[in-house]
């Protein structure tokens, strides 16, 4: 180990998690009303309804087979009797899946921004930044994949990253496992860290105001107008106004 891998796979990564913890707390207490998607759905709705649901799709079956490939020991998967050829393929075939789902999305909305004026207007420094992050750390996910996994000889992640990452969670970080990990996995790591870190200050933020409990909440009952227009009551004096 050098100083360099000490930075990258000990610092970078401790110092990325930091950050997101605090930049979050930080905005929920000091920036609540900041906390939003800043939505543009006023000014065009279109091409926002095809590019949404594809990012927000993608995005999410990523995070899925990533945690599932980072925090899933290889042993569990090989115990209930997945083979490891059956899990490449698996991995391979439903992340470039996803993959292309999400950044095809993301390309919809980058679009969009570019040619709808009023959106454009309304996008910041921080978006454009948040973009270009976001799509390096999509565009190489993805070119690792394809060219190393899906067309190359294969690199089976799970027994260096994988244990790595989970490494990190003990405070116990064995960096050596990161020595023979190939060029564009590392950086695909090293970007998405970046992410993490720039996470809580961007318009990304939102993702963790998931409304869990609108699936706890009661019923709301709505109830129908009466057509007829309310009778006055009578006596016997006669009807009352």
């Amino acid at each position: 180990m050098n100083t360099w891998d000490i930075l990258l796979w000990v610092v970078v990564p401790y110092v990325s998690i930091a950050v997101l913890v605090l930049g979050t707390i930080y905005r929920r207490r000091y920036d609540k009303f900041g906390w939003t998607t800043r939505s543009s759905q006023l000014y065009e709705s279109d091409i926002l309804r095809w590019g949404s649901p594809m990012f927000h799709v993608g995005i999410l079956l990523v995070l899925i087979g990533h945690v599932g490939g980072l925090l899933v020991p290889k042993s569990w998967t090989q115990a209930v009797g997945i083979s490891d050829h059956a899990y490449h393929v698996v991995a391979v075939g439903m992340g470039s899946a996803a993959g292309f789902l999400l950044l095809v999305g993301m390309a919809i909305l980058i679009l969009r921004r570019r040619l709808v004026g009023p959106v454009f207007s309304a996008t910041t420094r921080n978006d454009k930044a948040m973009y270009l992050i976001l799509a390096v750390v999509i565009l190489l996910g993805l070119w690792t994949t394809v060219r190393v996994n899906a067309v190359g000889p294969g690199y089976d992640y799970r027994e260096t990253v994988s244990v790595w990452f989970r490494s990190l969670f003990r405070l116990d970080p064995q960096v050596e496992l990161m020595a023979g990990v190939p060029l564009g996995l590392q950086l695909h790591i090293v970007t998405a860290f970046v992410l993490i870190a720039v996470w809580p200050f961007t318009r990304l933020i939102h993702a963790f105001s998931m409304p869990i409990g609108y699936f706890t909440r009661p019923y709301v009952v709505y109830r129908s107008r009466d057509p007829q227009p309310a009778r006055t009551r009578t006596s016997a004096w006669g009807d009352r106004p």
